[in-house]
């Protein structure tokens, strides 16, 4: 009651207040429909009042014009490669519908007669990306951009083209050295790979299905990675990211926000053959190391330590009473090899080679096969639970070889489930084995027995268990009937050339 009487004496006082609001609605939603139509939008009309001085508008601009800042830089030095490579197929006549329906004199015609070589040549193409290193022209891509390529062509960010010529190769690394003549080109900022870390940007550019100078933004998703290649001969240390790599992306940069080069791409793991966000770039450290050896000798040249090794699993490491991955296993020495001189021995944890921790077989194969032939260096080890030092002389690992390792009436016996023989000149050509060969063999194995639990297969060679030498069936009886009954047994094992420890848990017993 006292409101509407309230509104009676002051109506006008009260309908002027209420026609300012709408009034100033009105001029704002005029002024900001006035900024779409000008073109302006949302973020122009933003700009004009306090959003812009927001400090996470400020910080996202700036993270942007970093990548702006890394395109501008990075992408001149960035090619396109082209290959041309010749392939031959050869003919077969019964499968070819003209022959079918012409005959034999018409094929014998076209493609050489009957002594003639029916086969024929044709072009395949494919494309890569290299990044430029120096600006008298020299390109670093992938080995398999190039491999087998009769014809090499690099097309520049400004459009010229120009023919290359390889100046080394490695495959086991999949790197390549190309080179073009010319001069005052852009040159890329190679970076330090060891710095960069898990969840650091990653900047890929490259030319995937042909899309020269593409650029694409993710993270350091994992350092390290090998195995991936499944191939023993390889050299792996591979940075993982998730920035998009795709066909084409091969030989080119890695970058980080500075815009320095800190991988090259290589491979990407996919089941369709497209980006699912799994890729892998060789890092710039061991680029450096690679590239500098191809420029100078055109080949890389390898040390050789010369022994056999395996990682420290759970059950190892509790054997050898050290701590998982605090090291690499010593399961066999090359004889007269530099591991063999320098006093290594079968059983040796090596802790650390030249001042650089080991913690996987993988890390001392690279870092043995980046140290220069010849080159004498400190190894630590444990021998037998205590810290030792040994110092070896490298050797150079010769280039046909991918991996260098050592290499009566038979008595049975059975024991956990297999059944073991001594290497008679009729078991050995069985097997496949060297019948000199010190040990015994394993010839059965029963199906579920312990044996066969813990991996064990017929073929195996049984050199030694826990600290006892096996050279022939008398050892091994001897052992099995004194120790036989214990828990667990370390066994050394040849397969296939290849020694190796392993950890049997007695669960018969």
């Amino acid at each position: 009651m006292k409101a509407r009487q309230y509104f009676s004496q002051n109506r006008m006082f009260v309908l002027l207040v209420l026609f300012s609001i709408i009034l100033g609605m009105s001029i704002a939603t005029i002024s900001f429909y006035t900024g779409f139509q000008k073109g302006k939008g949302f973020l122009a009309y933003a700009e004009e009042s306090s959003i812009k001085d927001e400090p996470a508008v400020v910080k996202a601009g700036e993270i942007q014009r970093a990548f702006e800042l890394v395109a501008k830089t990075a992408i001149p030095a960035v090619v396109n490669i082209s290959t041309e490579i010749v392939v031959k197929q050869r003919l077969s006549m019964g499968n070819d519908p003209f022959f079918k329906f012409f005959g034999k004199d018409w094929f014998d015609f076209f493609f050489g007669g009957p002594q003639g070589p029916r086969e024929r040549e044709f072009v395949q193409r494919a494309l890569g990306t290299g990044v430029i290193i120096t600006k008298d022209g020299y390109i670093l891509t992938n080995f398999h951009v190039v491999k087998d390529a009769s014809k090499i062509k690099v097309k520049l960010k400004n459009g010229k083209t120009y023919k290359a010529k390889v100046i080394g190769v490695d495959p086991k690394t999949d790197l390549a050295l190309i080179k073009i003549d010319a001069k005052n080109l852009p040159a890329a900022v190679l970076g330090d790979s060891d710095k960069i870390k898990v969840g650091d940007w990653a900047i890929a550019i490259g030319n995937p299905f042909g899309l020269n100078h593409t650029l694409t933004v993710g993270i350091i998703s994992a350092k390290g990675r090998s195995g991936i290649m499944n191939d023993a001969s390889k050299y792996e240390n591979f940075i993982q990211t998730d920035a998009s790599i795709n066909p084409g992306n091969s030989g080119g940069p890695l970058l980080n926000i500075q815009g320095e080069v800190i991988g090259i791409n290589t491979a990407i793991a996919s089941p369709s053959g497209g980006n699912v966000g799994i890729g892998f770039a060789i890092p710039i450290n061991m680029a450096k190391k690679i590239m500098k050896q191809l420029k100078e000798k055109g080949k890389v040249e390898r040390g050789w330590l010369g022994i056999n090794i395996q990682d420290l699993t759970e059950d190892l490491a509790k054997f050898f009473k050290v701590k998982p991955n605090s090291g690499v296993l010593v399961a066999d020495v090359v004889k007269n090899s530099p591991a063999k001189k320098a006093g290594f021995k079968s059983g040796d944890i090596i802790i650390e080679f030249d001042g650089v921790k080991i913690t996987d077989s993988n890390k001392l194969r690279n870092i043995v096969a980046e140290t220069p032939p010849y080159t004498k260096v400190k190894v630590k080890i444990i021998r037998k639970g205590k810290k030792k030092t040994l110092t070896v002389k490298l050797g150079k690992l010769p280039d046909n070889e991918e991996d260098l390792i050592s290499s009566k009436n038979p008595v049975k016996s059975e024991w956990l489930g297999m059944r073991t023989s001594d290497i008679t000149p009729n078991i050995a050509r069985k097997f496949n084995v060297d019948e000199d060969e010190s040990g015994v063999i394993v010839t059965f194995i029963k199906e579920g027995s312990v044996a066969a639990v813990n991996g064990l297969r017929p073929g195996d060679i049984i050199k030694q268990i826990n600290n006892t030498k096996i050279k022939d069936m008398d050892d091994y009886i001897k052992f099995t009937r004194k120790h036989g009954d214990e828990d667990s047994f370390l066994l050394v094992i040849k397969r296939k050339g290849t020694l190796f420890y392993m950890t049997v848990e007695n669960e018969e017993k």
